[in-house]
């Protein structure tokens, strides 16, 4: 079973700035993924911008089943994450990431975040989320997977803005692993065409066999789509 998380930038083309969702179906395509993770996702709304962006992808892969998960009402729409299986979902949410209050960072860039967790029918448990940029955000985001994450069974993914050896990022790293040590070579996500960084993650709990991770050398939004390969028991 092959899995994705994959920052769309709402399915922005990083090279010509335009919205182009076969650019981004084509990614998923080629990853060969049967679980993807999408972050920074408009959906439909009167008035808004975007349409369904989670949907037109699903119509566009070989992944039927879809949900999004929303995150706040942005001028342009509904944003949030978005999930994408070829395997029923059973039941999905969006849960909402407290807000720090007080903030620690005035000056900062804040913003309600969420996790999309869903419940396949084949007994997984996804959670597909997109962190806050401030140390207190991603605290809060930490502790709401934490609290959610279930034991066995469990997949989380998304841009998690902190590179791997935050410590913020301990109680995750303890409780499930890191696709990551399974890279042939240390790869970084962020920004696709020349990236500085690894800020992107697939987690899975510690029940799950991983047979393979990278980052691959795909220049379709901002970032590189993150994949792993699992073996369920």
């Amino acid at each position: 079973m092959k899995l994705m998380s994959f920052n769309t930038q709402h399915c922005l083309n990083y090279l010509e700035q335009k919205v182009d969702y076969e650019i981004m179906a084509r990614a998923i395509e080629e990853c060969g993924a049967d679980i993807v993770g999408l972050n920074e996702m408009f959906d439909e709304a009167e008035g808004a911008k975007f349409g369904a962006q989670t949907a037109r992808l699903s119509e566009l892969t070989s992944l039927k089943n879809h949900f999004f998960a929303k995150a706040i009402d942005d001028f342009e729409g509904p944003y949030g994450n978005g999930l994408l299986t070829k395997y029923k979902i059973e039941s999905a949410e969006s849960i909402i990431i407290p807000d720090p209050c007080p903030r620690e960072y005035p000056g900062g860039f804040y913003e309600t975040r969420c996790l999309l967790k869903a419940r396949l029918e084949n007994g997984l448990t996804v959670i597909v989320t997109h962190f806050g940029l401030n140390p207190d955000e991603q605290e809060n985001a930490v502790k709401t997977i934490v609290e959610n994450m279930a034991p066995r069974k469990c997949i989380v993914m998304g841009d998690f803005n902190m590179e791997p050896d935050n410590p913020i990022l301990n109680p995750i790293m303890q409780g499930l692993q890191d696709t990551a040590k399974f890279f042939s070579t240390y790869k970084l996500s962020f920004p696709s065409d020349t990236p500085k960084v690894k800020i992107d993650y697939i987690f899975v709990s510690k029940d799950l066999k991983v047979e393979y991770a990278d980052i691959p050398e795909i220049i379709s939004s901002d970032h590189r789509p993150h994949v792993a390969t699992i073996e369920l028991e």
